[in-house]
């Protein structure tokens, strides 16, 4: 019983820890961007590496999801009578939840996991020592540009992906249920309204930030040799994700409560 409570409390502070150490990285960077120490010109390079090369895969992802969902919720609202809200329900859905959640995931998978092994791989070949050695701060030259250029292209990615679940939606939607689009699209404009997108465009805003935050903690955090940079790496898509659903839950709670 006592190693029970001795495991549990060295996880609670080991989990603490690890929080603290994200607060303490989000501070600096927020110290660097007020001191004007940012680098466009490394922001924008990550931007097109880590936002606009993740394009193809999270459309891919939330088209076939607004598919899915209109697949089963069409056939119950023609069965019920009721196939006038299918529209409304697949904006809802993809505009609240799945379009922020799905893009999350995806990034986490493919640009968090870029950004840890990248970071990680410095460290290994002691490029960051080096930095520190010119007196350049690993924060404002790796971590800075990565968190500004996943903070501006998360909401522009859930936009495309709310747009791509509609798409696919409105076409299983017809095809499986006989549904027209123009029913389709119309129940849209009356159920959903513009507060839904742009406070899923906000959650979007949050996972980029956390994600930024874990993959980099998780390069600079990473142990010697290869065999090193791949368990940061796998702990990195691990903890974002593990971190975006939780925090998912609140902020739902908390932006559309139930009335």
């Amino acid at each position: 019983m006592i190693r029970f409570f001795e495991s549990l409390g060295q996880s609670v502070i080991a989990i603490l820890d690890y929080i603290g150490g994200l607060a303490l990285l989000l501070w600096e960077v927020l110290g660097f961007l007020a001191a004007g120490g940012l680098r466009w010109s490394l922001a924008v390079y990550q931007m097109a590496f880590l936002g606009v090369n993740s394009i193809m895969i999270v459309l891919l992802t939330t088209t076939f999801a607004g598919m899915v969902i209109s697949l089963q919720l069409a056939h119950v609202a023609v069965q019920y009578g009721v196939s006038n809200i299918v529209g409304g329900g697949v904006a809802l859905a993809m505009a609240r939840e799945l379009g922020p959640m799905l893009t999350a995931v995806v990034v986490a998978g493919r640009a968090g996991s870029a950004i840890t092994a990248e970071i990680g791989s410095m460290k290994v070949t002691e490029q960051i020592d080096a930095l520190e050695c010119m007196a350049v701060s690993p924060i404002r030259y790796l971590v800075v540009p990565r968190v500004i250029a996943l903070v501006c292209m998360m909401p522009i990615l859930a936009l495309f992906s709310d747009m791509a679940g509609l798409v696919g939606g409105s076409f299983v939607a017809e095809a499986s249920a006989g549904i027209p689009q123009e029913v389709f699209y119309d129940s849209v404009k009356r159920m959903a309204v513009l507060s839904d997108v742009t406070r899923g465009l906000f959650k979007s805003v949050i996972y980029g930030t956390q994600i930024a935050l874990v993959s980099c903690q998780q390069g600079l955090q990473s142990g010697r040799g290869a065999a090193g940079v791949g368990q940061a790496t796998t702990g990195s898509v691990v903890i974002s994700m593990i971190i975006v659903f939780m925090t998912n839950y609140f902020m739902s709670a908390w932006l559309f409560p139930i009335n």
